[in-house]
């Protein structure tokens, strides 16, 4: 059961929730099970609790178990469904945070002495970033090239049908063949996803950003989803789906990344003996903003904007050399892509792909400044637009997560929103009599059911990829759609749009998003002559690129990064001011009625992401209120029994756990804090049995090195399948050699603004809280502090307090 609550901004005893709805009002520790204190909601793994049975009591329907979660059987995760009032236990921190203890030191000691030592790990950064690039832009071009021969392979076979049944009653022949081929290729996507790797579905782009935010996602940087993500969104774009392959890529960037970086395989347990030093979440998180920047970079041929969009939407922590390294990664990704996409063209070294989709420029006058008046009410527009779109998807995405959460049944959806659109599409081919002439200079131009001579503009749209129906719409003559052909082309591929994005096939928004605007700004641009019959203004691609900027931008709420995106596919920037105001003007609007459609699926999975301020009217909730208590610690010297007592115990699952000297339990504080020690490194240290009848801290020798801890991150072994007699488990291990004897603390008395800064600043993962001795009182995770949320209700304002689910 969900519980929260908003908190005004009165004193402590005063404060009222001003929701009256019991079900959010926060409850005190006491009526909290004791099976799991509230540290365990914070830092936890996966596993089942006492509190299962009474859930199944409550009659709660299941989750669905796909995309962001464990593939698992359903009957062991009821939750409450659709709910954004909730946070999920599963999702754990990365440890951005480096632990400076005696190896860590002994490392640097070593590397300090040796100058050369510095110099090759600043050369390996660079050379890994060189391969991401590389890399990226080899899958980028694979992709691209498959959809094409896909695509052309599709239309050939419907097409050579098409004329050989273009009269008659036999004309359902090539609909037929047509929908069996969608449907076929979209089947394959599903069952990659469904069967294969859940968390392929999507663009990833939610989960790239949680990870980026500090969030470690299951399976989301593994080589399985990387091939599913590859061949899955080949076959849903080539199977005709409302969706693009731009937005795919930014993930497996960063699962490239992520791999090229640790110089293994742990899938298929192949370890190449490179870049050990860089196996750590600090470093690994780097690299994959670097894999992120280099896929936005080979979807868009938008280095700048790569590097902005890795800035704005990901990398929670940020610094200039990084900044740099990203900036080459991206660059070297358009570029090898260029390089592959003109040899595969039969053009070597012509250099005129410099992304997956490259939008052309604009020829002739750009633009009126009395026009900028139009655009911003497109701005508006787009914003209304993208909140309607958003507000749907929210809707479908809840339905989903009710009744479609088995594999079969996502694989039959898939297949059913394939041939809907199929049907939709065919139909509005058919039904259309838009058939223009062609003229010299037009470009996959498609006659379908038009004569000899002609093309169907319908067709256009419809059968085109939509990248090439993108292009149409921007660069097309004026008169070359009628106002019916794009009325109804508008409105289906909005709603299938809308529909398909949360399928479970690997699918990129920003393709749908910016066809729909296209479509609308394009509309806007045809009607402009009749209503300003004597004004000079521009073409009706120039609206349609307004309109499908403001769709976009209404849809997902990203400002800088799509501005400098856009800019970069159209190599102009004339078009960057009313751009930029268009950007700005669709977030604001959409931001009054909902979030982001990547932040609405954030949050409909229950994933503790840290925004990039606290939340407002904060400042009187203090560290007190926020920390986890009663807290569970360990001595310097500890006995390897309590240690494997506590690591084994499924009601006490946490990750980090401060370090103390002896004392005697009072209930309220837990000794003098001297530092913090992980999970893992305490199974490492177990796995390698560093213990023994008393341990001497001053004895030079020491059974492991912190190539032991690199060697086993980021899968270390299970704690029940480690072997521990039960006389080793009265041996000692001294913890002071291997904790971190400086980790961050706060006060008591620290307000959760400072709090909230500190962690999201540094990319903490535990917040040791103390008292005026240094006592330990408490400790704050990530879940502590995303379970304060500023919202509004029925016109008051609040803070909004979510509870923690475990299952």
């Amino acid at each position: 059961m969900a519980t929260g609550g908003l908190r005004s901004n009165r004193s402590k005893d005063d404060r009222v929730p001003l929701l009256g709805d019991r079900r959010y009002l926060r409850r005190s520790h006491d009526e909290i099970e004791t099976t799991h204190s509230v540290q365990g909601s914070a830092e936890t793994e996966e596993s089942g609790d006492a509190g299962t049975s009474q859930r199944h009591a409550s009659g709660l329907r299941y989750r669905r178990t796909m995309s962001w979660k464990d593939t698992t059987d359903v009957d062991t995760a009821p939750e409450e469904i659709g709910t954004t009032k909730l946070l999920s236990a599963k999702y754990e921190s990365l440890d951005y945070d480096e632990a400076e203890n005696w190896l860590y030191i002994k490392e640097e000691s070593k590397l300090g002495a040796r100058r050369v030592g510095h110099a090759r790990k600043g050369l390996a950064r660079w050379v890994i970033m060189f391969l991401i690039g590389t890399l990226t832009a080899m899958v980028a071009a694979t992709i691209d090239i498959l959809i094409s021969l896909l695509a052309g392979w599709k239309y050939g076979v419907v097409s050579a049908y098409l004329v050989t049944h273009i009269d008659g009653t036999n004309i359902l022949v090539p609909f037929i063949i047509w929908l069996g081929i969608d449907v076929l290729f979209v089947s394959i996507a599903a069952v990659m996803v469904a069967y294969g790797e859940p968390v392929a579905a999507g663009s990833g782009i939610p989960q790239i950003k949680c990870y980026l935010n500090g969030v470690k996602v299951p399976h989301v940087v593994r080589i399985r989803t990387l091939i599913c993500k590859m061949f899955g969104v080949t076959f849903a774009v080539a199977g005709g789906l409302s969706v693009g392959k731009e937005g795919p890529m930014i993930h497996s960037g960063s699962v490239i990344a992520a791999g090229v970086s640790q110089g293994r395989s742990t899938t298929f347990k192949r370890d190449f003996k490179v870049f050990r030093y860089f196996r750590s979440d600090h470093e690994k998180r780097d690299f994959v903003s670097g894999g992120a920047a280099a896929g936005v970079a080979a979807a868009f041929g938008a280095p700048v904007g790569g590097v902005l969009f890795a800035l704005e939407e990901g990398a929670s922590f940020w610094n200039q050399s990084l900044t740099w390294r990203i900036f080459f990664a991206s660059m070297i990704s358009t570029f090898t892509l260029n390089v592959l996409l003109s040899f595969w063209q039969g053009k070597p070294w012509n250099l005129s792909n410099p992304g997956l989709i490259n939008f052309g420029p604009f020829e002739g006058l750009m633009y009126f400044s009395y026009e900028i008046p139009v655009f911003l009410l497109m701005g508006v527009l787009g914003g209304l637009f993208g909140a309607i779109f958003n507000s749907i998807n929210y809707r479908l995405s809840i339905f989903r997560l009710k009744y479609v959460y088995s594999r079969y049944s996502c694989v039959i959806e898939a297949m059913i929103v394939a041939l809907v659109t199929v049907t939709i599409s065919f139909l509005c081919i058919y039904l259309s009599d838009d058939c223009r002439p062609i003229t010299r200079d037009m470009k996959n131009s498609l006659q379908m059911f038009c004569n000899d001579g002609e093309y169907s503009s319908s067709a256009s749209l419809f059968f085109n990829t939509p990248e090439e129906s993108v292009k149409s719409l921007f660069h097309d003559m004026q008169g070359s759609y009628s106002v019916t052909t794009l009325t109804v082309f508008c409105i289906c591929y909005f709603l299938l749009a809308c529909w398909t994005y949360g399928l479970s096939v690997p699918s990129g928004l920003f393709i749908p998003s910016l066809l729909t605007g296209a479509a609308w700004g394009r509309l806007i641009g045809t009607a402009m002559p009749y209503i300003f019959p004597e004004a000079t203004l521009s073409s009706p691609g120039i609206y349609a690129f307004f309109g499908a900027a403001a769709q976009l931008g209404g849809i997902v709420r990203m400002t800088i990064s799509l501005t400098v995106i856009l800019m970069e596919a159209t190599s102009n920037i004339t078009l960057g001011l009313p751009l930029m105001l268009i950007m700005v003007l669709a977030k604001w609007v959409g931001d009054i009625f909902n979030h982001g459609l990547y932040d609405i699926h954030i949050e409909l999975q229950s994933v503790p992401l840290l925004n990039w301020d606290p939340p407002p009217m904060s400042t009187t909730i203090r560290a007190m209120e926020v920390m986890a208590h009663p807290v569970t610690t360990f001595n310097m010297v500890e006995r390897v029994g309590r240690i494997l007592e506590v690591l084994k115990d499924p009601r006490v699952n946490h990750n980090g756990f401060p370090v103390v000297d002896s004392y005697v339990p009072n209930g309220l504080t837990f000794g003098i804090f001297r530092g913090t020690i992980l999970r893992s490194q305490l199974i490492v240290l177990l796995k390698n049995k560093v213990f023994s009848v008393w341990p001497n801290l001053y004895d030079p020798h020491v059974p492991v090195g912190i190539e032991d801890f690199r060697d086993d991150y980021p899968r270390y072994p299970d704690i029940n399948k480690l072997e521990i007699s039960e006389l080793e488990k009265d041996c000692m291990i001294d913890l002071r050699q291997f904790m971190n004897p400086s980790p961050y603390t706060v006060s008591k008395e620290a307000s959760l603004p400072r709090i909230f800064r500190l962690f999201r600043a540094l990319g903490l993962r535990h917040l040791v809280v103390i008292d005026d001795s240094n006592r330990v009182i408490g400790i704050v995770t990530r879940k502590d502090l995303a379970r304060y949320r500023f919202c509004t209700k029925n016109g008051k304002v609040g803070i909004e307090e979510l509870h923690i689910s475990y299952t």
